[in-house]
């Protein structure tokens, strides 16, 4: 008996997306370096949060800054005024971080601040993508994050970003992690979700954004 041809499953399967480059068109903007919290509370090596490489992404940061031009954001983590819910025995537990927003362990670091970035961005949450972040970018960007930590608010800044039809990319050497390990189990999690998310060092973003 002959098939009948008009019930053969369709074999064209689309292309897998190897990048961000890949997928471009479908954020509708050029790139904008998000840089989190690169605050004293996250770098100081004698505050409980220190994030142990902080040092060791100040550079990319920096240069990829420089490449980014206008289109850099900074934020800043600072604690919620009203403690409601699940908040307030974290804060007993971190009672050292129980304090005003324009406390000095909320200041940007140096480096950070030398960037000399247009927009800076505050949230009383991990996750940064927000209505004040969104004004700046758009609703559905293209973000590069880097910064601290890659295990909690990058990550939290991250997956709500795709899940609102961002593009992201996470810079792996420009981001820091409460400890190695941490740090690449967040950066596997979030390879996970490709094609909405990449993983790529400074060099291959400056090279596939043609930055460089």
């Amino acid at each position: 008996m002959a098939q009948d041809e008009s019930s053969e499953l369709p074999t064209e399967q689309g292309r897998t997306k190897d990048g961000p480059a890949d997928v471009a068109a479908s954020a509708g903007t050029d790139p904008w370096l998000v840089v989190i919290d690169a605050q004293v509370v996250f770098a100081d090596p004698g505050s409980e949060w220190c994030a142990p490489r902080f040092e060791e992404i100040v550079e990319p940061i920096r240069r990829l800054a420089a490449a980014f031009g206008d289109r850099v954001v900074l934020t800043r983590w600072v604690p919620p005024v009203e403690k409601v819910g699940s908040w307030k025995p974290y804060f007993e537990q971190f009672a050292f971080a129980d304090q005003p927003p324009d406390h000095r362990l909320f200041d940007l670091v140096p480096a950070a601040a030398d960037l000399g970035a247009r927009h800076t961005v505050s949230e009383p949450t991990f996750g940064k993508w927000g209505e004040q972040l969104r004004a700046i970018t758009g609703p559905t960007p293209h973000l590069v994050l880097t910064g601290v930590a890659t295990d909690c608010c990058v990550i939290s800044t991250a997956l709500p970003a795709i899940d609102a039809g961002a593009q992201v990319t996470v810079v792996s050497d420009a981001c820091a992690g409460s400890d190695d390990t941490n740090h690449q189990q967040a950066l596997d999690a979030m390879a996970l979700y490709a094609p909405q998310l990449f993983v790529r060092t400074s060099a291959e973003v400056l090279e596939e954004s043609g930055l460089t």
